[in-house]
């Protein structure tokens, strides 16, 4: 497990809207039971975007919002399926963390 890695939504009555998590916490911080993720939500199911806190992203192929207002803890082992990584994105997430808390 590792920062910018992406899961499925383990929750299945979600996924339609949000159907993944992408992990946002430091890998150097061990032996928690939980990550800090942000909701991806399908595009056409956003609404309007604020510019650099939701950026548009892609994961296998799809367009998704990454939601940074939303994100929160999930326990470790509720991510357990990794379908890809955002790290090609890095920048991009990173702006929207600096956006939420005020660090330009």
């Amino acid at each position: 497990m590792a920062r910018l890695d992406v899961y499925a939504n383990p929750i299945a009555t979600e996924r339609k809207h949000t159907p993944y998590f992408v992990d946002v916490q430091n890998d150097y911080i061990a032996g928690l039971h939980t990550r800090v993720v942000i909701p991806l939500r399908r595009e056409a199911a956003f609404g309007p975007r604020a510019r650099d806190l939701h950026p548009l992203l892609k994961v296998a192929g799809e367009a998704v919002v990454l939601d940074t207002a939303a994100m929160g803890a999930v326990p470790l082992a509720e991510l357990r399926k990794q379908v890809g990584d955002l790290r090609n994105s890095r920048a991009e997430i990173q702006a929207a963390l600096d956006a939420l808390f005020g660090a330009y």
